[in-house]
C-alpha cells in the first residue's frame, strides 16, 4: 500500500491532479480484481462485480474507522 501511495505522491510532485492520480489508481485496481478473479481471457459476472465492490467497500470502512480513531485520538490529546 505505502509503494502505492510514494508512486502517487511521486506523480502529484509533477503536478498530476489528485483526483486524476485517484481515478488512475481505482482503475488501475478494477482491473487488478478482474484479473485476479477472471484472469486475462475474461471478464467478471454481476455478482462478481458485487464482490469485489464489497470487498472495496469493506476497504473504505476501515480505513474510514481508522482515520475516525486517530482524529478523535489526536483531540483528546489536545
Amino acid at each position: 500500500m505505502n509503494r502505492f501511495i510514494d508512486l502517487a505522491n511521486t506523480i502529484k510532485d509533477e503536478n498530476v491532479g489528485t483526483h486524476v492520480i485517484s481515478a488512475a489508481m481505482m482503475s488501475a485496481s478494477a482491473v487488478y480484481a478482474t484479473y485476479v478473479s477472471a484472469g486475462n481471457e475474461g471478464g467478471l459476472t454481476e455478482s462478481g462485480m458485487e464482490k469485489v465492490i464489497d470487498a472495496y467497500r469493506h476497504q473504505m470502512q476501515q480505513v474510514q474507522a481508522m482515520k475516525k480513531a486517530e482524529f478523535d485520538r489526536a483531540n483528546e490529546a489536545s
